[in-house]
C-alpha cells in the first residue's frame, strides 16, 4: 500500500512510519520540518498554508492524519487553523483523489468534561463542553471526519491516551526534568487510576486501521494498554527507569487545581508551555481508564507490549544514553 502520514516526526508518528515500512508499505511523510527516516518519501509542507498543494496524495491507499497543534499555548485562530481548517481541507482533497481510507488521530480530551472516566469507551466528542482550544478544535475536527464516512471514503478516529516510550520528550521528558529539579509532586496522594499507552501499541493500532479499509468505519475508538495503574506507581516507575528520585510530596486536588488556573492566567502572554495547567491537574488527579474491547474487536488489535516490558525498555534506553 501507499500510505500518506501527516506529522510523522514525533514519537508516535515515527514509530508508525517504521512499522509501516517494516510491513512493506510505501510511506509518504508530510510535515513542516525534516525527520530523515530512511526509506520514506518526505514532503516538507505546512498544512495550514492556504496555498498547500496535495499532489502527494496521488495514488495513495490510505491517509493517517497526525499533524495538529497541541498544548495550550496559542490563540483560538491558531488552533482552529491547524486542527479544524487543515483537517477539513485535507479531507476534501482525499475525497477528490478518491482515496478510500482516512485515519484521524484524535484525543480522549475531546470527550473529557472534567469528571472521572472509568471503564468507558469512546463517548461522543463534545466541542461545546470540553475546555481548552486544543480539545475543542480536535473535537470539531473528529466530528467532521466521522461525518464524512461513506461507501466511497471510510473514516475512523483513534484516541490514544498518554502515549509514552523511549525517546519521548513530552510526557517522559517533562516528568524526568521536573523530578531532577525537585518540582515533581503527587496530586491527592497520586491514588487516581489512569490508563497509558506504550508507543508500540498505539502505532500498531494506527497501522491496522490504515491496512483495513472498512474496519471501524465511522467510529471513534479508544487506544490504551488496558492496564490502568495509580499515578504514583507510574511516576515512580518512570523516575526509577531514568535514575532519578520519585516524588514524595503531595498536594491536594483543590490546591493544585487553583494553582493550575493561576499559572495559566500568568502564562497567557508567553510562548512556552506552562509548568502546570488545570487540565494537567485533572488528568493526574482524577481517574481516567477506558474500555478498549471495541478497538480490539474492530481492528483485530491487542497491546503487544505490556507496561512491565515497556518500563524495562525505558530503563534500558536511559542506561544506554548515559
Amino acid at each position: 500500500m501507499k500510505i500518506v502520514i501527516t506529522g510523522g516526526r514525533g514519537l508516535l508518528g515515527s514509530t508508525i512510519v517504521r512499522q509501516l515500512l517494516s510491513r512493506g508499505h510505501d510511506c509518504v511523510v508530510v510535515q513542516r520540518t525534516p525527520s530523515a527516516i530512511p526509506g520514506t518519501h518526505e514532503i516538507l509542507q505546512d498544512l495550514t498554508d492556504p496555498d498547500c498543494t496535495y499532489s502527494w496524495l496521488a495514488g495513495a491507499d490510505a491517509v493517517i492524519h497526525l499533524a495538529a497543534k497541541v498544548g495550550i499555548v496559542g490563540t483560538q485562530e491558531q488552533f482552529r487553523s491547524a486542527n479544524v481548517v487543515a483537517t477539513s481541507r485535507l479531507l476534501a482533497a482525499v475525497r477528490e483523489q478518491g482515496i478510500p481510507r482516512f485515519v484521524f488521530a484524535s484525543s480522549p480530551s475531546v470527550a473529557h468534561v472534567g469528571s472521572s472516566l472509568m471503564g468507558v469507551g469512546a463517548t461522543i466528542a463534545e466541542p461545546d463542553q470540553v475546555r481548552g482550544w486544543y480539545s475543542k478544535t480536535k473535537a470539531i475536527a473528529e466530528r467532521e471526519v466521522l461525518a464524512a464516512d461513506s461507501s466511497q471514503l471510510s473514516t475512523i478516529a483513534l484516541r490514544p491516551h498518554l502515549v509514552w516510550g523511549p525517546g519521548d520528550t513530552q510526557l517522559i521528558g517533562r516528568i524526568v526534568q521536573r523530578a531532577q529539579a525537585g518540582r515533581l509532586f503527587l496530586i491527592g496522594g497520586g491514588f487516581s487510576l489512569i490508563d497509558t499507552t506504550y508507543v508500540t501499541n498505539a502505532a500498531e493500532a494506527f497501522v491496522l486501521a490504515a491496512e483495513s479499509p472498512r474496519a471501524g468505519s465511522g467510529a471513534a475508538l479508544m487506544v490504551t494498554n488496558g492496564e490502568p495503574r495509580m499515578v504514583r506507581e507510574l511516576l515512580e516507575r518512570i523516575c526509577l527507569a531514568a535514575g532519578v528520585s520519585p516524588p514524595t510530596r503531595s498536594v491536594s486536588f483543590r490546591a493544585a487545581l487553583a494553582a493550575g488556573y493561576s499559572v495559566e492566567r500568568a502564562w497567557k502572554s508567553r510562548e512556552s508551555e506552562p509548568p502546570l495547567t488545570s487540565f494537567l491537574v485533572e488528568q493526574l488527579g482524577t481517574a481516567h481508564w477506558f474500555d478498549i474491547s471495541q478497538t480490539r474487536r474492530l481492528l483485530n488489535w491487542k497491546p503487544s507490549v505490556c507496561l512491565e516490558q515497556g518500563f524495562t525498555e525505558l530503563e534500558h534506553a536511559f542506561a544506554t544514553r548515559s
